[in-house]
C-alpha cells in the first residue's frame, strides 16, 4: 500500500474497533493491538502531514489548550420542549395537536425516548466528517469545544454506512454515567482536590475546558436524538422510529429502551414502568421521558410554537431521582458475619416519588473517599428501587469557617462493646455472640432464600430473642406454640402456624442450609455447588481445604472461609443440635437434566406459562447454567415470560438472545 492508503485502512480499523468498544461494549480488538495500530497511524502522519485528516483517530488527542470558545451558529435553532407533569396534561397536549393535524397524530402513534440529563451539544458533519462540535448556547449562537467532543470516544469522527446529507447537524446529550462520576470524584477527594456536585453540571462543566486534556481525562458519554438539516433535502427517513435507527446505522450512539407506541394509553403505562422501575436500573441520569408525533411529515404539519417549542413533541417529566438534601447523622449496625456497616440519617427528602431518611454507605473507607461529614449538604440518588445512596458532599455549600469534622472509625461494636478488627475496607465485631450478630443471624436463617420459613418476619424473631425465646438458629426447632402464644400479638392459631411453618423447613435441602447457615462469604450459588459436590454435611465437614478449592466456582477465600467455619467447634455443636432436630443434611442427587446451559449466565423475566421462577431457575441450573437476577453485557440468555418490563428492554438494547419456556424446555431436552 502507498502511504496514503495505508493511512486510509488504518483509519477505518480504529474507528471501528473505537465503536465496537465504546458504543456497542462489545470489544473485537485487543488493547495491545489497537495501540500498535493506533502508533503507526501516529508515525505516517508525522512523516506525511498532508495525510492527517479530520476523522483520524489521532485528532481525538493532542489539540492545545485554547484562550476561550469561538461562537458557532447552528444550523437551525435548537429548541426546547415544553413539559408534562401528568398524563392528563400528556392528553392535553395530544388534543392540541390533534385539532391542527387531525387524525393523522393518531394514525402514525408516537416515538419514546429517555430524557437524559446531560449537556445539549450540536455535531455538524459535513460529507459524512465531523467538523464542529458546539454547545446549546442560548439556541442559535453557542460555543465550538470541537476539540473537547473529539476526545468523547462514542462519537464518530466520521459517520458510517452511506446516505447521510451533506451537511448535517446531529443533537444529542453529553452526559456522565454514575459509575464513573463517583469514581472521579473518589479520586479527587484521595488527591485533596475538591469533589464535584453532580454529574451533570460536571458533564456540561467538563465540555468546557480550555485544555482539551482535562475534557480527555473526564469519562464522557454520548447519546444522539435529532438531526437538522439546512433547505429542504430529501432525508433517508420519514418517521422518528426510523430517524433514531438510522443514527445508529451511522455510528451514532442513541439511548436505549426508546421505542413506538399506537396509543396514549400505552404511553401512560410506559411512562409509570420508566419512572417508577427502569429508571433505578439505569446507569445515567434522565428526568423524564419524551413523546414525539412520530411522523416527519406530521411534525412539520404541526411547526413550533413561537420559533421556541414544537407542537410535536412535550417532555413528560419525573419526580427527580437525584436530590439534595442534609446528612443529620452517620450511624451504623453490624450485621450477621460481625460486619460494622455505617449508614445516613437524612434530612427526608422526596426522591423518585419516595420519601428517604436513611442511605447506604458501605463503609468507612467509601466514607473518606467521599469525604462525607455529618451536617454536610449531600446529593442523593435512588440506586435502587428501594435502597439510596449518597453520590457526595455539594462542596459550595459547606461552611467554610466551620467546616464539619470527618466521622471517627469505631473502635467497638455498637451491639455488644467489644473491640473491633479492622479487615481491607471493613471493620468486623468477632464476638459471636454478639446480640446484633445473633438476631441477624436468625433473620437470614429463616429468609426465602435459605429455610423459607413462612411467617418468621424481622418484628416476630426480634420478639423470640427479646423474650429469651431463641438464642440461635438451633433454637427455633425447640419452640412450643404455647411458649410463643403468650407472646404480644400471638394468638393460638398464629402460633401453631408458625411452628409448623418451622418444622416444615427441616426439609430443605443442603444446599438451602448451607446458605442459612451465614458461614462468610458463602452465598445461594456457592453453597448450591458445595451441596452437588459433597452431597452431605459430614462429606463437606471433613473435606480438606484442598478439595473445597477444587470444585468449580468455589475460589480460595470461600475455601478457606468454608474450613474455618467447619474447624470451629461451636459450628460442629451447632450442627448436632440441628441434626438432632431431625434437619436434612443432604442434597438429593438429581441427574443433569442436560448441559444446554453450561457456562452461560441466564436471567429470567417475566411469568412463565407453567413453570415457576423457582422450577425454572432449578432446571437452568440443573443444566449447568447460572441465573442472575439483571440483565448486563455479562448476560448470555433471557427466559422472557409475559409482563417482561424493564430487563427484555436492556435485553433487546445489549443484543442478548431472548427464548420463551418453550424453547427453555426443548433445550433440556423436556
Amino acid at each position: 500500500m502507498t502511504p496514503a492508503q495505508r493511512a486510509a485502512e488504518l483509519r477505518r480499523v480504529l474507528e471501528r474497533a473505537s465503536h465496537d468498544y465504546y458504543v456497542r461494549d462489545r470489544p473485537t480488538m485487543p488493547d495491545r493491538e489497537y495501540d500498535t495500530l493506533f502508533r503507526e497511524l501516529q508515525a505516517l502522519e508525522a512523516a506525511h502531514p498532508e495525510l492527517r485528516a479530520a476523522d483520524s483517530p489521532t485528532m481525538r488527542v493532542g489539540a492545545e489548550p485554547a484562550s476561550s470558545f469561538r461562537k458557532h451558529t447552528h444550523l437551525v435553532p435548537m429548541i426546547s420542549l415544553a413539559n408534562a407533569f401528568s398524563d392528563d396534561e400528556v392528553a392535553e397536549w395530544d388534543a392540541r395537536a390533534a385539532k391542527i393535524a387531525g387524525d393523522a397524530v393518531h394514525g402514525c402513534g408516537y416515538a419514546v425516548e429517555l430524557k437524559i440529563d446531560g449537556a445539549a451539544v450540536s455535531l455538524t458533519y459535513r460529507d459524512g466528517v465531523l467538523v464542529t462540535g458546539a454547545t446549546r448556547g442560548n439556541g442559535t449562537v453557542g460555543e465550538d469545544v470541537t476539540a473537547n467532543v473529539r476526545t468523547i470516544r462514542e462519537i464518530p469522527l466520521r459517520l458510517r454506512g452511506k446516505g447521510h446529507p451533506e451537511l448535517i447537524e446531529i443533537r444529542g446529550e453529553v452526559y456522565f454515567p454514575f459509575d464513573a462520576f463517583e469514581a472521579l470524584n473518589a479520586e479527587r477527594a484521595k488527591a485533596g482536590e475538591p469533589v464535584f456536585a453532580n454529574p451533570r453540571n460536571s458533564a456540561a462543566g467538563s465540555l468546557r475546558q480550555l485544555d482539551p486534556k482535562v475534557s480527555e481525562s473526564r469519562p464522557l458519554r454520548f447519546f444522539g436524538y435529532a438531526f437538522a438539516v439546512p433547505g429542504t433535502g430529501k432525508l433517508p427517513f420519514a418517521t422518528q422510529t426510523e430517524l433514531l435507527e438510522t443514527l445508529e446505522s451511522w455510528g451514532i450512539p442513541v439511548a436505549p429502551h426508546h421505542a413506538h407506541y399506537r396509543t396514549l394509553d400505552e404511553v401512560y403505562a410506559r411512562a409509570h414502568e420508566i419512572e417508577h422501575t427502569l429508571r433505578a436500573e439505569l446507569n445515567f441520569g434522565i428526568d423524564g421521558m419524551v413523546v414525539k408525533v412520530d411522523s416527519l411529515a406530521v411534525q412539520a404539519e404541526l411547526g413550533i410554537v413561537g420559533g421556541r417549542e414544537p407542537r410535536w413533541a412535550i417532555a413528560r417529566k419525573f419526580s427527580p431521582d437525584i436530590a439534595e438534601t442534609k446528612l443529620l447523622a452517620i450511624e451504623v449496625n453490624v450485621g450477621r458475619t460481625g460486619k460494622i456497616n455505617p449508614y445516613a440519617v437524612l434530612e427526608p427528602v422526596e426522591v423518585g416519588g419516595t420519601t428517604v431518611t436513611y442511605a447506604t454507605l458501605h463503609n468507612f473507607d467509601l466514607i473518606q473517599q467521599k469525604d462525607l461529614r455529618v451536617g454536610d449538604v449531600v446529593l442523593l440518588k435512588r440506586a435502587g428501587e428501594v435502597i439510596p445512596q449518597i453520590i457526595g458532599p455539594v462542596p459550595e455549600k459547606r461552611d467554610r469557617k466551620h467546616p464539619p469534622k470527618p466521622p471517627k472509625i469505631p473502635d467497638a461494636c455498637p451491639s455488644c462493646g467489644r473491640p473491633v478488627r479492622v479487615e481491607e475496607k471493613d471493620i468486623f465485631c468477632e464476638n459471636d455472640r454478639c446480640p446484633g450478630r445473633r438476631l441477624e443471624a436468625i433473620v437470614h436463617f429463616a429468609s426465602r432464600g435459605a429455610m423459607d420459613i413462612n411467617g418468621l418476619s424481622y418484628a416476630r424473631i426480634e420478639q423470640l430473642v427479646g423474650a429469651q425465646l431463641v438464642h440461635d438458629v438451633a433454637d427455633l426447632y425447640r419452640l412450643k406454640a404455647e411458649d410463643i402464644a403468650a407472646l404480644e400479638r400471638f394468638a393460638e392459631k398464629s402460633s401453631q402456624a408458625l411452628v409448623d411453618a418451622i418444622a416444615a423447613s427441616k426439609a430443605q435441602p443442603l444446599s438451602r442450609l448451607l446458605f442459612g447457615l451465614g458461614i462468610r462469604h458463602v452465598g445461594e450459588e456457592a453453597a448450591r455447588l458445595l451441596a452437588r459436590r459433597f452431597h452431605t454435611m459430614d462429606a463437606l465437614a471433613d473435606a480438606s481445604l484442598e478439595e473445597v478449592e477444587a470444585v468449580h466456582g468455589i475460589g480460595p477465600t470461600i475455601a478457606a472461609s468454608v474450613r474455618e467455619y467447619f474447624d470451629d467447634p461451636r459450628s460442629r455443636e451447632l450442627l448436632a443440635r440441628l441434626e438432632r432436630s431431625g434437619l436434612t443434611m443432604s442434597e438429593p442427587q438429581k441427574a443433569e437434566v442436560s448441559s444446554a446451559f453450561r457456562g452461560l449466565t441466564v436471567v429470567i423475566t417475566g411469568t412463565l406459562p407453567t413453570l415457576s421462577r423457582t422450577e425454572a431457575k432449578e432446571l437452568i441450573q440443573s443444566a449447568g447454567g447460572k441465573v442472575t437476577d439483571s440483565v448486563s453485557k455479562a448476560t448470555d440468555l433471557l427466559v422472557c415470560g409475559e409482563d417482561a418490563g424493564s430487563k427484555l428492554e436492556k435485553a433487546k438494547a445489549l443484543g442478548t438472545e431472548i427464548i420463551d419456556e418453550a424453547e427453555l424446555l426443548r433445550r433440556i431436552g423436556r
